[in-house]
């Protein structure tokens, strides 16, 4: 007759798991309704406004030494003022670190108090620090936009005389 207590037991105390699940299930579903998203979709990312708002409050930091942990930048960049985030950046195919982060403050106030940071020694290595830019998609660091080489005639890739073809 014990067995059968116990089993009771473990039947009712599944009945009030599934009722909390399905409560959690149109907790969710009313999340997502008040959202505005349809349910199971992704929450949508950050708006551009909100993307150039986070960047102005930010710093880049090159020429991390690769074996740094976020905690370890949070602590060197602490003096500076508070720190939302440490991101440090990683190669998508291997994991290894990029050897660079991004430092998120509180206030874009303290973007200045970090750039005093420029230059300074962190795990044996000058860091630099300066703010960070909001990326504009197409354009590349030196602002001339997408393309590859200089077009010869045509449109191919230019070739000096002399070189490959039989060319002398």
């Amino acid at each position: 007759m014990d067995d059968a207590a116990e089993i009771e037991a473990m039947k009712a105390r599944v009945a009030e798991m599934e009722a909390e699940a399905a409560k959690l299930r149109d907790m969710q579903a009313d999340a997502e309704r008040e959202a505005g998203g349809a349910p199971g979709a992704a929450a949508p990312g950050p708006s551009e406004e909100e993307k150039e708002e986070v960047d102005g409050r930010s710093v880049y930091v090159g020429n991390v030494d690769y074996g740094a942990t976020p905690e370890e930048i949070q602590q060197h960049f602490q003096s500076c003022g508070t720190i939302n985030r440490v991101t440090i950046l990683c190669d998508k195919f291997t994991g290894h670190p990029k050897g660079y982060a991004y430092v998120e403050f509180s206030e874009p106030s303290l973007v200045a108090n970090a750039m005093v940071m420029n230059e300074s020694l962190f795990r044996g290595r000058l860091i630099k620090v300066t703010a960070k830019r909001t990326n504009v998609p197409g354009l590349s660091a030196r602002g001339r936009g997408r393309g590859r080489g200089r077009g010869g005639p045509r449109g191919r890739p230019f070739r000096a005389r002399g070189r490959g073809r039989g060319w002398h």
